[in-house]
């Protein structure tokens, strides 16, 4: 039995139809076509599949598409405005916090979140902010690097020598 689903995506009303448990990951890939949100380990451990539900970060290889009937739903696909990048995506792309790409998506959007709740992050709300999203490729510090200078905040490190 399919079940209606009506939603805002990425500023923009939407609705369809999924089986009775399909996915928000599942929905958002095969019934309105945004291909953003990746899918990676379909049980809620890496973080590929991030967007955000009414603000908040949430897995949508887990979360139900039924549950989200009436929110908002943000994915990668909405940041850019007008042919611009947002400037969290901006700063990825100059610090070269992307390699193979895979994780990226979910990155930014765990990122955009903290990004909103908390402008100004120090490197410790970054690390628990992005701590359930894998990357195999960039070791993080880039990512990290990457949201300090879309909050206008530089990295400092203190190395101890001795």
């Amino acid at each position: 039995m399919k079940s209606p689903v009506q939603l805002q995506h990425n500023g923009r009303e939407a609705a369809g139809f999924v089986e009775s448990g399909a996915t928000l990951l599942r929905f958002l890939r095969e019934v309105l076509g945004d291909l953003t949100p990746k899918a990676g380990c379909h049980q809620g451990t890496c973080g590929t599949c991030t967007v955000l539900v009414d603000g908040v970060p949430r897995l949508s290889c887990i979360t139900l598409a039924e549950d989200c009937g009436g929110s908002i739903v943000e994915t990668v696909a909405g940041l850019s405005r007008d042919g611009t990048l947002d400037p969290l995506q901006q700063s990825i792309l100059d610090g070269f916090a992307a390699q193979c790409g895979f994780c990226t998506p979910g990155m930014i959007m765990a990122a955009k979140a903290l990004l909103r709740e908390k402008p100004q992050p120090n490197r410790d709300d970054i690390i628990e902010a992005l701590s359930g999203n894998i990357c195999r490729c960039t070791g993080y510090e880039p990512i990290i690097a990457a949201v300090l200078a879309a909050s206008g905040r530089t990295q400092t490190h203190t190395v101890e020598v001795g």
